[in-house]
């Protein structure tokens, strides 16, 4: 086999490669290895003409001879398969006037550049797209029998930014390695863009031989890759599809894929999920709910209702806008299916201008004494026209900026934490108070609280609904009352229902209270009534704690 000049190979019951001849290896290169599959070295096998001749010949038919298919600029080929004891040999034929072995050898290197990856090595875009239609063209009956797996690396885009591009194109040669060391037989990878890979999975038994392989590469990112000495932390998201089951063609085994991935990101990353109708439908659902958002605002689909702060014991100081939206089809939308869309499409700076703006004018309709809190987004706050956009609704609605105060989360400061307290000090110095929401579910860091000056911090409701049975719950709104207390910060508690809670956080100097037991959202027009009356249940409540003392 190393002296002949043939192009002889032979293959087991597997179709795998046992042995072959040099001068086969020499032109076909890295594609023949032991244990190679028969398609890998002749693709050829998958179109129906020519495995439909080679599988009768593997089954104790006659020898016999195949034209393969060829390229415009090739010369014409021929196979003449053999049966074995073991197996299938194959000799190939090339016509007189055929490349020489040296311009062989050059042709084979041009076309491994123009299928394979430069920076991994794993097969590129064209050659996936290849190797997939093959792929299904070569199975049939109702029972998936080929396997798409689209990877997605998690967090990639932060090594690029925080390391650089070099330790990004290091980190996925090191991804390709561990792809390739989670393959078996029958599975092959390719670079499909960017950050994205794939997996064709042929001949093993669906979905349980996907499910295999998907949990190895999840597992195979758990370790941290080491990049100049630094340990970096990336996982893998996966979707999976299978043929002809969610689709008979490539691009619809491709789009199958892809939305299973988009479930797995949005399950949490680090994981795998299979394609199904339901992830379908989800996702039409929210490109529709996308697409409606967009016109919400100017159909007046938006609007805003407002729920009182009490000052204990009754004293009404104020109102949270909270906006809502009522879909013509749908009805009311939650904010926390509506909001991280509008986030990602861009759209909260255009929707926060109109609620701040809204939230201001229904303002000046009630006493000058009363404020009005609007929440900040993430995405709103870090677009960096902010105190410009702040100050031009304060002067167009001639509101006093004492009377608006600007709610913002932990995440906000998570992001670029220098330029979010400039920002802060800006929108502080033309006297609009800021207010840190949800305090104590995020990372709680002190140094916030150190290096800007809220005016408020609004203890969770997660705290505050076991308050009067639980005693770490006691001790945390406590720890934390006392804590702003002594940096001279006002506290609200958030999300108050009962009578024993307003009770306990009465007695404990709570200086501003919010829920549904003191009120419930508003509509704009019925705040001034609400005003005029002073809320009997927060002054009988604290009748009641008075008594009791």
């Amino acid at each position: 086999m190393a002296n002949t000049t043939e192009l002889l190979s032979f293959y087991n019951r597997d179709f795998r490669l046992t042995h072959c001849a040099a001068r086969l290896k020499a032109i076909y290169g890295g594609a023949v290895a032991q244990g190679a599959a028969i398609w890998e070295i002749y693709p050829s096998f998958l179109d129906s003409r020519c495995r439909d001749e080679f599988l009768r010949v593997f089954h104790g038919g006659s020898p016999t001879s195949i034209d393969l298919p060829r390229q415009p600029d090739e010369a014409p080929r021929s196979v003449f398969v053999f049966g074995t004891a073991n197996g299938v040999g194959i000799r190939e034929t090339r016509e007189h006037g055929a490349r020489s072995a040296a311009e062989e050898q050059e042709h084979v290197i041009l076309l491994h550049q123009a299928t394979h990856d430069v920076l991994t090595g794993l097969q590129n875009r064209r050659r996936f797209g290849e190797r997939l239609q093959q792929a299904l063209a070569a199975i049939g009956g109702p029972k998936p029998k080929a396997a798409l797996l689209q990877i997605d690396l998690d967090d990639f885009k932060s090594v690029n930014d925080t390391l650089g591009h070099g330790a990004g194109d290091t980190l996925l040669q090191l991804a390709a390695g561990r792809i390739r060391e989670a393959l078996q037989d029958g599975e092959s990878a390719y670079r499909y863009a960017g950050d994205e890979f794939a997996v064709i999975q042929l001949g093993k038994e669906q979905p349980a031989g996907a499910e295999r392989l998907s949990r190895s590469l999840v597992d195979a990112f758990k370790e941290p890759f080491v990049i100049n000495g630094i340990p970096v932390f990336v996982g893998s998201s996966i979707g999976i599809a299978f043929g002809p089951e969610h689709g008979t063609d490539g691009e619809q085994l491709m789009k199958a894929a892809d939305i299973a991935l988009y479930a797995a990101k949005t399950d949490g990353r680090g994981c795998a999920r299979t394609f199904n109708r339901s992830m379908l439908l989800l996702l039409e659902q929210r490109e529709n709910l996308r697409r409606s958002l967009r016109t919400a605002l100017e159909r007046g689909e938006l609007y805003l209702e407002y729920q009182p702060l009490i000052r204990p014991p009754s004293s009404v100081i104020g109102f949270e806008a909270l906006l809502r939206w009522r879909h013509p089809e749908v009805g009311i939308i939650p904010p926390s299916v509506f909001i991280p869309v509008a986030e990602a499409d861009g759209l909260m700076d255009e929707i926060g201008r109109w609620v701040l703006d809204q939230a201001c004018r229904q303002a000046l309709t009630w006493p000058s004494s009363l404020t009005v809190a609007v929440n900040l987004s993430p995405a709103q706050f870090l677009n960096g026209s902010l105190t410009d956009t702040v100050a031009q609704v304060i002067d167009a609605v001639g509101i006093r900026a004492d009377r608006l105060e600007l709610e913002i989360t932990e995440t906000v400061l998570l992001e670029k934490t220098i330029d979010n307290i400039d920002t802060l000090n800006t929108l502080n110095v033309l006297g609009i108070r800021i207010s840190l929401d949800d305090f104590g579910t995020y990372y709680s860091s002190l140094s916030y609280l150190k290096n800007f000056p809220f005016d408020t911090l609004k203890i969770d409701q997660y705290f505050i609904t076991d308050l009067d049975t639980d005693l770490k719950s006691q001790a945390i709104v406590r720890s934390i009352i006392n804590l702003a207390h002594g940096l001279g910060i006002s506290v609200t508690a958030e999300g108050v229902e009962t009578s024993a809670q307003v009770r306990w956080l009465i007695k404990e100097n709570c200086d501003c209270l919010q829920g549904h037991y003191l009120g419930r959202p508003l509509g704009a027009e019925a705040t001034s009534d609400f005003v005029r009356r002073s809320p009997p249940k927060a002054r009988r409540t604290m009748e009641e704690s008075n008594r009791a003392v």
